[in-house]
């Protein structure tokens, strides 16, 4: 069962549009962090960078838009560059990076979380779902739901934010 999981998650981000290694192109720089963006608004207005060939990363969007959430796609096909940029270390990652204040969102992270996030306003760099857990916002299949973690990261490493129970 885990071959076909590392295999199925493999697929996933293959068809999401990782090219592999980084190519030199040019790149919207990372929305710059302040420690007045934190505090400022509670705007809802969130900037994603996604490939254009991503459905998942697609059905994300329309979840956090469900959500209450403006969001701007920014659509490029190696997002390498943006994902460190936003710090996200190797482990964390998944198929699409969003922006929104002074925080990170990486992968399909649900919006309730998101809602937490701005509303505690932590000392951290943001959220990450690792992978793509079948049954997270943007990766449902059926019935089936895998039971995941969102984790808050910074410099220092990660914390379990809140835990997803599986079916």
């Amino acid at each position: 069962m885990k071959v076909f999981a590392a295999f199925l998650l493999a697929f996933l981000v293959a068809a999401c549009g990782d090219d592999g290694p980084p190519q030199p192109q040019a790149t919207e720089a990372a929305p710059a962090a302040t420690e007045e963006a934190k505090t400022a608004s509670t705007d809802k207005v969130m900037e994603v960078y996604k490939s254009p060939t991503c459905g998942c990363c697609g059905a994300w969007v329309d979840h956090m838009k469900d959500n209450g959430y403006q969001v701007v796609v920014h659509e490029q096909q190696n997002l390498q560059s943006i994902k460190e940029k936003a710090g996200i270390l190797p482990g964390q990652g998944s198929c699409h990076t969003a922006f929104i204040g002074d925080y990170v969102i990486e992968g399909h992270v649900p919006a309730s979380d998101v809602d937490r996030l701005l509303a505690e306003r932590p000392d951290a760099k943001g959220l990450t779902v690792p992978g793509m857990p079948v049954g997270s916002p943007g990766m449902e299949m059926g019935d089936r739901k895998d039971a995941y973690d969102v984790l808050l990261f910074d410099e220092d490493g990660t914390q379990v934010f809140s835990h997803h129970p599986g079916n």
